[in-house]
């Protein structure tokens, strides 16, 4: 057993991966290939844990460039696929100290990143990944549809506590009319996996999600408690009667 990474299998292809409670990847099984959808924070070995479930060839894909999204990638040989507009972020990820160091100490490198482009597919055999850009909480945001079960894996572009404050989002206007963009995939999954989900979500998390962003672009944010977080205090809007949140700049709203 692992002490950080739990594995909880959600149907006969997917298996989620709980790296602590402090993100979430996933495992897609299919006939001759399996993909990993983020591989968190790196702190343990996730390839070993995705080994125990499957010896199909693996392929890594990276929602975004965040840390807790890609440091997990020093486990798999590479090459990672993301999208490219990620890339400097992803690179000044790997700057961080800590991460660095221990690269360093344990004799370890981050593989190369691959380009996945928006409508790419990837077929692991009766299974099939699409690429769907959603650029918001990074300019290089994926999601990904298991189009033969109707699955939206979203990272952390669709979920329950929308980071929008971070300087490589985009205006929450964007936001909105990014969101408006890829409402077609209503007609195409049932059910949301998002970066650090414990369950399945709703497909119309999207929608709430939408219209919650649109208060705020419409000024309906005069109830609006503050949000601190690790780069300062900045607003939160709740909505889903106070079960899910969009973090967001007063700077940043376009």
């Amino acid at each position: 057993m692992y002490e950080r990474i739990k594995v909880k299998q959600m149907n006969e292809n997917i298996w989620l991966l709980d790296d602590n409670g402090a993100a979430t990847g996933y495992l897609v099984v299919g006939e001759r290939k399996a993909a990993v959808i983020d591989t968190m924070n790196g702190l343990e070995d996730v390839a070993a844990v995705c080994r125990e479930i499957t010896s199909l060839p693996i392929t890594v894909i990276n929602t975004h460039g965040h840390c807790d999204h890609i440091f997990g990638n020093v486990y798999f040989p590479g090459p990672c696929l993301m999208h490219p507009a990620d890339n400097e972020l992803a690179a000044e990820m790997c700057k961080i100290p800590e991460f660095a160091q221990a690269c360093e100490q344990y004799h370890i490198t981050m593989p190369p990143f691959a380009p996945i482009q928006d409508g790419e597919e990837i077929d692991l055999g009766g299974l099939t990944l699409q690429a769907i850009q959603l650029p918001g909480h990074t300019v290089g945001s994926i999601l990904l549809l298991l189009k033969e079960q109707r699955v939206l894996f979203t990272g952390d572009s669709i979920n329950r506590h929308f980071w929008g404050q971070l300087e490589e989002s985009l205006p929450m206007r964007r936001v909105v009319e990014e969101l408006d963009k890829v409402m077609w995939v209503r007609e195409k999954a049932d059910r949301i996996l998002h970066g650090h989900a414990q369950d399945w979500e709703p497909i119309d998390l999207i929608v709430w999600m939408r219209n919650a962003a649109a208060e705020i672009v419409a000024g309906k944010t005069e109830n609006d408690p503050e949000y601190k977080w690790h780069g300062g205090v900045d607003k939160h809007h709740p909505y889903d009667d106070g079960r899910a949140t969009i973090c967001y700049s007063v700077k940043n709203i376009g």
